[in-house]
């Protein structure tokens, strides 16, 4: 039989975006056994990565457009941001259980993730 915990797995790496060519994540997932606190890190690991690739192409955006468009996309970035935080904070349901925790931080990750790979396809463009 099944547990509920490797099917809730299997649903959350299915649900995940293509992070880059590397299985670390997947594999993290796979190892965390469906642990909440091991799923938790393995998301806040990727995150971090995510994070980086979100940076790095807000910093080739800005770099190659006009002040005028600076401003502008620094304005969205700052909405951005407090969006993602205020969407994923309403994941993390206090009487979701442990899964809520869980959401909130997959949530963090492919929003990360998205607004990474929607600025890069800027940097595509010009």
């Amino acid at each position: 039989m099944v547990s509920v915990k490797y099917l809730m797995i299997a649903g959350l790496l299915a649900a995940q975006p293509s992070f880059a060519d590397d299985n670390t994540f997947s594999a993290c997932m796979e190892k965390s056994g469906g642990v909440t606190n091991s799923m938790v890190d393995c998301i806040g690991q990727e995150t971090k990565s995510q994070d980086v690739r979100l940076n790095k192409a807000y910093k080739e955006v800005m770099a190659s457009v006009s002040s005028e468009r600076k401003k502008q996309l620094q304005d969205a970035q700052r909405l951005w941001l407090k969006y993602r935080e205020a969407n994923c904070d309403f994941y993390y349901d206090p009487e979701g259980g442990t899964i809520a925790r869980v959401n909130a931080n997959n949530c963090f990750l492919s929003t990360t993730e998205a607004r990474a790979k929607e600025l890069e396809g800027f940097n595509q463009e010009n």
